[in-house]
């Protein structure tokens, strides 16, 4: 759960019960939203500046992932920066209320009169923040003082995160490179090679019983179009236990593999019933093809939405939407009817598991975190997923499968396509996109 600090403010004249009554209710309805919530109020501009030190002292050593700065009434800006400068590590967000109606006439407390003169403030002193208002009448903004909260705590998850990757650099592919120390100061996410040797190794002191105990309790109920070889399917248990025990040692949260140049060239299984064994029983983000902006990505929507954050890659652009589909997998989570694999071969590679599941549809946010040197970009867009046409990629075996995937109708193709940052973008349900530029905005992200 979000754990936040409230401080709220008002001054000294003003009618004490005016700001805690309202601080109370704005501490309420952040509880409504499901934050974990520390609240410190009423703090006021007194002469000899008790509450202030009041303020100090409550939160010295307390957790937390956000600082409420809540202005209930007109406050002198140094009583609260007195407290801020304790926590300018901290994301903040700068919450004004509002005024009432009592009869015929609005009354306020001067609200706006305090964030107006802290807004430029907080701006010079370098803080990270929000700055959300109230309005007269209307529901108060406490959701959108959560979502920033959320925003900071999957800040300060991605912090100690860590991504496994099996190998680098899959088909030689410019587009899924990163650069190590660029990445860790801006996310402090931490990208982990290992060796597909290590991964092989671990494979073979596997037992044939472990094996079978994944596919009785997992691969089975999975619906096959046709039958499979068992050797696939005990190399997909096999393979999925031997990176698990990786996952569970090094506690990685998201995993890629080398899969055309290394696990379908090398060991010549295709790794789909991999990924959706690791993605489905493991709940770690996966991505092929040592994407490496990709799991990050996968990491940011994960901890902003509590979705599997899936990946999806462009097949054809059209004139209001974009084809974007998988050849190998989806997860469970996204799945339309359940999941539905056969086996299938493509090209020259060996014959693998392919998931042909339907996607479910519905209105989704796609996006891409890329980065040009050592500055970095989030690209992103709301759009409308609807079941394809019926559609194949020339080279499989036929008849060929129905790949997974969606055509995602969007207001402007070409502003997109123009901005594209790479084959692989991630997609979640619903519009994230300002849950997306909070976390952003906190990272010093810049939104394309």
């Amino acid at each position: 759960m979000t754990k936040v600090a409230f401080v709220g403010f008002g001054e000294v004249n003003t009618p004490v019960e005016y700001i805690e009554t309202r601080c109370a209710a704005a501490v309420e309805a952040l509880k409504g939203e499901g934050l974990e919530v520390l609240p410190v109020y009423p703090i006021s501009d007194d002469y000899e500046e008790k509450d202030v030190k009041k303020a100090i002292d409550a939160l010295r050593g307390q957790e937390f992932d956000a600082l409420i700065l809540c202005v209930a009434g007109w406050i002198p800006t140094h009583a609260v920066v007195k407290i801020t400068e304790q926590y300018r590590h901290k994301p903040m967000v700068l919450w004004g209320l509002c005024g009432w109606i009592e009869g015929d006439r609005l009354v306020t407390t001067a609200d706006q009169a305090g964030t107006s003169a802290l807004r430029k403030t907080f701006f010079d002193l370098g803080y990270t923040f929000k700055y959300v208002y109230d309005i007269v009448g209307k529901k108060t903004n406490s959701k959108k003082v959560a979502d920033f909260a959320c925003a900071a705590a999957a800040a300060a998850k991605l912090r100690s995160t860590k991504i496994g990757h099996m190998g680098y650099r899959d088909m030689n592919l410019y587009g899924t490179m990163f650069d190590g120390p660029s990445l860790k100061r801006v996310t402090g996410t931490e990208i982990e090679t290992f060796e597909m040797l290590e991964i092989y190794q671990r494979y073979q002191k596997i037992t044939d019983e472990e094996k079978q105990k994944v596919i009785d309790n997992v691969i089975k109920k999975w619906n096959f179009l046709k039958e499979p070889k068992e050797e696939g399917l005990k190399m997909a248990a096999g393979y999925y236990l031997a990176i698990k025990s990786l996952i569970d040692e090094r506690g990685y949260e998201a995993v890629s593999l080398k899969d055309v140049d290394g696990m379908k060239k090398l060991l010549g299984f295709p790794p789909a019933p991999i990924f959706m064994l690791l993605a489905d029983c493991e709940g770690v983000c996966t991505v092929p093809e040592n994407d490496a902006l990709g799991s990050v990505t996968q990491l940011m929507v994960k901890y902003l939405t509590g979705q599997c954050a899936f990946y999806l890659e462009f097949y054809e652009f059209m004139e209001d939407r974009v084809l974007a589909g998988v050849p190998d997998y989806v997860p469970a989570e996204v799945s339309d009817g359940g999941t539905t694999v056969m086996p299938a071969a493509f090209g020259e590679l060996s014959e693998g598991i392919l998931n042909v599941s339907k996607v479910k549809p519905g209105k989704l946010t796609m996006c891409r975190l890329t980065a040009c040197g050592d500055e970095y970009y989030m690209h992103m867009v709301v759009g409308e997923g609807v079941t394809p046409r019926k559609w194949e990629e020339a080279g499989w075996t036929q008849p060929a499968p129905q790949l997974p995937g969606l055509e995602i109708k969007l207001d402007d193709v070409e502003d997109f396509a123009q901005n594209v940052m790479c084959q692989h973008y991630i997609i979640s349900y619903g519009d994230n996109t300002e849950k997306i530029k909070n976390l952003c905005d906190i990272l010093g992200i810049e939104i394309i």
